[in-house]
């Protein structure tokens, strides 16, 4: 370089690289965040769509499938009724038994507690029975 021209100092390099890296920490924290309720409302639509199908099935059985046939039902006709033309399904357009955004199985109840027909549930972000905020429960009864 020349007598006139002047460059970035390293220090001025590493104070940008420094704010450069706390915002992109922020950013992805926010996004995760989004991310994370979004799987949350994921699974409520789902839940509703899976009750949805659950009462078209309701209306071409006479009843919801029990708690062996399990969600299967509402994709392959159970093995009690191949051959009978009451089946109208799938009611369900997927080819396996569907899943929450987090990877686990819905759990389908029949009867479901509290005298409704069934619940169909969620465990949330930790899989298990319970918890707060993304670790949540989410239900069928429950759903806004």
């Amino acid at each position: 370089m020349g007598r006139g021209q002047r460059g970035f100092t390293l220090v001025e390099l590493l104070v940008v690289i420094a704010i450069l890296g706390v915002l992109a920490g922020t950013v992805t924290v926010a996004v995760v965040r989004h991310l994370d309720n979004a799987k949350v409302e994921r699974a409520k639509i789902d839940i509703k769509n899976i009750e949805a199908a659950l009462k078209t099935y309701y209306l071409n059985m006479g009843d919801y499938p029990n708690a062996s046939e399990g969600l299967e039902a509402l994709i392959t006709a159970p093995a009690s009724l191949t051959g009978t033309s009451k089946w109208k399904g799938p009611y369900l357009e997927m080819t396996t038994k569907p899943k929450d955004p987090w990877g686990n199985d819905y759990l389908y109840m029949n009867p479901g507690e509290g005298g409704r027909n069934f619940d169909i549930i969620s465990y949330g972000k930790d899989g298990g029975a319970g918890g707060d905020g993304l670790n949540a429960d989410i239900t069928s009864y429950n759903i806004e």
